[in-house]
């Protein structure tokens, strides 16, 4: 069993091993390196009906994994707000830190200022690192919780519906191993969550570009 694996995840773990590490990896730092987009993918294939086939017949049951996924995420996310809260001044700031510093937990509150809290925490969770660190610095930064609540659960639910659910109706479709589709869906959820940042992004610099002109 390897729990950096999403294949070994869902066949030797099933679904109480997927619960487990979407919460994990939402809702505490050692989930950094545990897989998210690439085990609710495989999750959704072992979901349908003739995909399972393709990981060795494991297989999930899909009501349980469509009803039961948001709600380990939304908790996750909970769990690392509120670790963020009560712990974050105190254990992370500093300014030479390797994961939580001054200039990550500035960067941070300008992100959310700049493009609205809602928006900010939908795209965290399609984003590897960013869904983890960015529970906790909101708890840091002090977002408020009804606030954070409230599109952590927005953001759980397209998360885990829409990736799960890409990989339930691929998994009828697929031939051979999966493994050659994982990262190219994979690359693609990312890019597409990126998409409106991006517009951001270069939106600013041409704002940039256009005053110094």
């Amino acid at each position: 069993m390897n729990l950096f694996d999403a294949h070994s995840i869902v066949g030797d773990l099933g679904l109480i091993g997927v619960l487990a590490i979407i919460f994990a990896e939402t809702g505490l730092l050692v989930g950094l390196a545990f897989p998210g987009d690439s085990l609710l993918f495989i999750a959704g294939v072992a979901a349908s009906g003739s995909g399972a086939a393709i990981l060795g017949n494991a297989s999930l049951d899909p009501v349980l994994l469509f009803a039961l996924s948001p709600f380990a995420a939304i908790f996750g996310s909970a769990v690392g707000y509120w670790f963020g809260e009560k712990y974050g001044k105190k254990l992370f700031d500093k300014p030479d830190g390797r994961i939580f510093n001054h200039h990550k937990v500035a960067t941070t509150e300008k992100w959310l200022t700049k493009y609205g809290i809602g928006k900010a925490l939908v795209l965290a969770r399609f984003v590897p690192f960013v869904r983890t660190l960015i529970n906790p610095m909101c708890g840091i930064i002090g977002v408020p919780k009804k606030t954070f609540m409230i599109w952590n659960a927005v953001g759980a639910l397209i998360w885990t519906q829409g990736v799960i659910g890409l990989g339930f109706i691929l998994g009828d479709v697929l031939e051979g191993s999966v493994d050659k589709y994982l990262l190219p869906v994979i690359g693609l959820i990312v890019f597409v969550s990126l998409v409106p940042v991006l517009i951001e992004l270069f939106k600013e610099w041409q704002s940039k570009r256009f005053k110094n002109n």
